[in-house]
């Protein structure tokens, strides 16, 4: 398995000469790098005017492994080729290493570079990239990956820390300034550079306001500014930080025009436990879920009923400790039948994302609040009122698909979950939900029996007195509606409730489909305009699909499901549709538009055709 990795563009706040100056005081070894035991030149060469300066140097690494493998390896030290290209004219140092030893077992590449940052000539930026392909080690392959990535990770987040001491070095020198290299016959200095968002540029795209997608056209030259994710999205470890900006770049190549913001994309790494692929897939579902069911507009479209304003007993209420947004819910006195019956599942469901869109919304305001990254939000439960009839089990169903829910689209944002006055009807319920909970969102539950959350080791050690709420003993007044039971003469049938949630879900130009080898799934357009134009967007969930357009002057049959097998049973998704008659021949009663395109899992498709003429056009996928 090939093991790669990205850094962050990480900023010196000094200009190229110096920092090169500095670099070159690391060779041919240097004490603050232990296992760096000595390097030779064995190639150098200088171009006429000076501007250009390429080294290759073999170096000579100690690697901190068990004697034992060394000793099967037969082998005391490590041999690497390093060739660094220095180019003072554009102020800018690649460097290129591979491994000598052992390059049949395991290949290792690695490509540095220092260039001017874009903003501040007088800044430069280091970037790093590696990548190592274990084919075989001794039977130790396993052993050997882990050591080899402990060892460049710790060589990784020493790396600043080396040039930063020699910068120090060279001031104690009398060093502060270097002049850039010039020609004889001019002066001028040519820099190019790449855009690098750094935590002062990114001020405005912290404040937007809207969901964990981001409708803007991002370049994939965009990076991340070492600065900014310490300051924005917290410390990570540089394998995290790796698995975060290779996650961004797969979004960047495969979903052009909408990203999901940095945090959103941080969450579901975290929630797997920084797998990637665990990672891109589960985040690729949530994009086709949000973009399906525009849950990115909610926030704007969303009109709370005014019987949940007045009996859903829950809201926002200032902040924890910690500065998170601290969500208040008294569901001991909440009438979830009466909600259930009244509303029915699925508008409890959109109220239910709201509140975790507006979380969202609170965090990044938090975020800019308080200084530091916010990311979660800590809930508070009243369960005081809690009783059989809450067991009812279509409203037991009901919050097994919230938490359903919540738990694939919303990874990672309950930071603390405090249970108060919980009665002896809890346990009961407790069993009945907790299976459907993560193990890492359970460890976050904090469960207070009778008056136990009271004093010491209770809420005040999660919330300041000053916003613990009335009803729980504090002296701030809360405005979380006290509930009551729903009026039975607003309740609905069942029919009734049907059809408001087949509305809810429909209401949306985005449909679901299941394509398989062998039925297609097909969709019939008729141009009734001249110089129409069509557009077509979709995402594709999982696996490869080949797209086409084709279109005919003659009207197909009536549509007719696609069915799988010679029993004639439907398809999984019950919607796989075919339109072109099986003794239609292409070329002879419909014809290609253009070429079928290849769309990869994961990736947003955008095709737009025009078409001059009236017509029938068929899309096949």
């Amino acid at each position: 398995m090939v093991q790669k990795y990205q850094s962050p563009v990480r900023v010196y706040k000094f200009p190229f000469e110096l920092i090169m100056a500095a670099y070159q005081r690391r060779f041919p070894t240097s004490p603050l790098i232990p296992i760096f035991v000595h390097s030779d030149i064995i190639f150098e060469s200088k171009s006429e005017d000076g501007a250009t300066h390429v080294i290759e140097r073999r170096c000579t690494l100690d690697v901190d492994a068990p004697r034992l493998l060394k000793r099967i390896a037969g082998v005391e030290y490590l041999y690497f080729v390093q060739k660094n290209t220095l180019d003072w004219r554009q102020r800018t140092l690649h460097i290129e290493a591979y491994n000598e030893s052992f390059s049949s077992r395991v290949v290792v590449r690695e490509h540095c570079s220092y260039t001017v940052h874009p903003e501040n000539e007088d800044w430069t930026c280091f970037e790093q990239s590696a990548s190592m392909d274990m084919k075989s080690f001794f039977g130790f392959e396993s052993t050997a990956e882990k050591i080899a990535m402990r060892q460049y990770a710790a060589s990784i987040k020493k790396g600043k820390e080396i040039i930063e001491y020699y910068l120090r070095e060279l001031e104690a020198e009398g060093v502060t300034f270097i002049p850039r290299w010039s020609t004889p016959s001019t002066s001028a200095i040519v820099s190019s550079a790449k855009a690098i968002p750094t935590a002062t540029s990114r001020e405005e795209h912290r404040r937007a306001p809207k969901g964990p997608a981001e409708v803007l056209s991002r370049s994939p030259e965009d990076k991340l500014d070492a600065d900014y994710i310490r300051h924005c999205l917290g410390e990570l470890s540089p394998l995290q930080e790796s698995c975060l900006i290779r996650l961004r770049q797969w979004l960047q190549e495969t979903h052009k025009g909408k990203l999901p913001k940095d945090q959103h994309v941080l969450r579901f790494l975290r929630s797997r436990d920084f797998i990637l692929e665990k990672a891109r897939e589960a985040l690729c579902q949530t994009l086709t879920w949000r973009k399906q069911h525009q849950v990115d507009f909610l926030l704007d479209t969303w009109q709370c009923p005014q019987l949940l304003h007045d009996y859903y007993t829950g809201g926002w209420h200032h902040h924890d400790k910690e500065g998170r947004p601290l969500y208040i819910l008294r569901l001991g006195q909440m009438d979830t039948k009466g909600l259930v019956r009244a509303l029915g599942e699925e508008s409890l469901l959109r109220h239910v994302l709201s509140i975790n869109e507006e979380g969202l919304r609170r965090c990044e305001e938090n975020t800019n609040i308080f200084g530091r990254p916010i990311s979660c939000w800590t809930c508070l439960v009243d369960l005081e009122g809690l009783n059989m009839r809450h067991l009812w089990r279509p409203g037991i169903k009901a919050l097994l698909r919230i938490i359903e829910v919540v738990e694939a689209n919303y990874p990672e944002t309950l930071g603390r979950l405090l249970i108060v006055r919980a009665p002896r009807v809890f346990p009961v319920l407790w069993t009945l939900i907790s299976p459907f909970i993560d193990e890492n969102t359970r460890k976050k539950f904090l469960i207070y029996a009778g008056n136990d959350y009271q004093g010491s080791g209770g809420l005040v050690d999660y919330i300041s007195r000053d916003f613990i709420p009335d009803f729980l003993g504090g002296d701030c007044q809360c405005d979380v509606p006290e509930g009551g039971l729903v009026p039975k003469s607003l309740y609905h049938t069942a029919e009734e409730l049907e059809n408001e949630e087949v509305k809810l879900w429909t209401e949306t130009i985005y449909k679901t489909a299941s394509v398989f080898k062998g039925a297609p799934h097909e969709l019939l357009i008729e141009i009734t305009e001249v110089s129409s134009v069509i557009t077509w967007d979709f995402d594709v969930c999982k696996g490869d699909i080949i797209f086409n357009i084709y279109h005919s002057k003659r009207a197909p049959q009536p549509l007719k499901r696609e069915t799988l097998g010679s029993h004639g049973l439907a398809g999984p998704s019950g919607n796989n549709m075919q339109v072109i008659d099986r003794s239609w021949m292409l070329g002879q009663d419909y014809s290609m538009v253009e070429s079928a395109l290849t769309c990869r899992e994961g990736e947003s498709i955008q095709v737009c055709v025009a078409f001059i003429c009236v017509q029938n056009v068929i899309k096949h996928c």
